[in-house]
């Protein structure tokens, strides 16, 4: 058995700025994204070679979390597209009205979320499927008991694909992160580190207090010495990127693995909001109804 954890706002993202006509519901609102998300899952539960049968979708809804606390420069909300912000409480409509779990995170992050069930839910399942391409969840891939899987690409991640795909270890990459920065996050990095460089010296010094202040690297990369002088001097800034990279595992999710069993959408639900957006061609998509439905 499988559990599937969905990265809502990764496929919101997608969703909206992807090729797909442009949607506008009756009422003249854009929900591209939300008719995106909706087909996407759609998409997931009738695929065959993903077997699903337990599943949860994680938002960040707000953008902000406990992180803009610890570093201002940290992501935030400021200069989405507002048409695309609009829709992130619809589409935790939505998807509750397919019959999936739905975690909307307002402190913790979605990745948080994600992260926490998935350590969570490893001991109860053969494998544990995080569906997203984000680098930091990597930090979470056990071997090929939890994975990470990118949908648009085809292609899945276990512990030895991190490894190929960063140059490090799962349990280095918020060190990695902390070293070469991450953009989408808002993390600036150290300056000079870059992916190759990065990966090189924490393949000799797995994590930031591994790695020597004084003396020589035992570690052959381009500029060695001032990326040693850079590190020496930002150590403490580095470590604060880590903390920010370092997924949160004890985030409070109530539900239980047999509750992320799903059941079947809501036909009620679904038609309401199908009328209310004009989604007509995914009224009647669900492969299967909940009880009564």
């Amino acid at each position: 058995m499988r559990v599937h954890l969905v990265d809502g706002t990764y496929e919101l993202f997608r969703a909206h700025y992807g090729r797909q006509p442009d949607r506008t519901s009756p009422a003249g609102a854009d929900v591209k994204a939300t008719h995106g998300i909706m087909s996407s899952l759609l998409g997931l539960l009738d695929d065959e070679r993903e077997q699903v049968t337990h599943l949860a979708v994680a938002f960040d809804n707000p953008i902000e979390s406990f992180r803009n606390d610890m570093y201002a420069g940290y992501k935030t909300s400021a200069g989405m597209d507002p048409a695309l912000l609009a829709q992130f409480d619809l589409a935790e409509r939505a998807v509750a009205t397919l019959g999936i779990v739905v975690w909307s995170m307002d402190t913790w992050e979605a990745d948080d979320a994600l992260a926490a069930a998935a350590v969570r839910f490893t001991p109860e399942v053969d494998q544990v499927r995080i569906m997203t391409p984000d680098k930091d969840l990597g930090q979470v891939v056990d071997d090929d008991r939890v994975v990470q899987v990118d949908r648009m690409r085809d292609r899945v991640f276990d512990a030895s694909g991190v490894l190929d795909r960063l140059g490090v270890a799962p349990a280095s990459v918020p060190d990695y992160l902390a070293l070469v920065g991450d953009t989408a996050d808002g993390i600036p990095g150290l300056k000079g580190f870059g992916a190759k460089s990065a990966a090189a010296v924490l393949a000799r010094y797995p994590h930031l207090e591994d790695i020597p202040v004084d003396g020589d690297w035992d570690v052959e990369v381009r500029g060695a010495p001032r990326l040693r002088e850079t590190f020496t001097d930002e150590q403490e800034q580095a470590r604060l990127w880590r903390d920010l990279a370092t997924l949160r595992l004890d985030v409070p999710l109530a539900e239980s693995l047999e509750e992320l069993r799903w059941q079947g959408a809501d036909r009620a639900a679904l038609d309401e909001l199908c009328d209310e957006l004009g989604f007509g061609s995914l009224r009647d998509r669900p492969r299967k109804w909940r009880a009564g439905g």
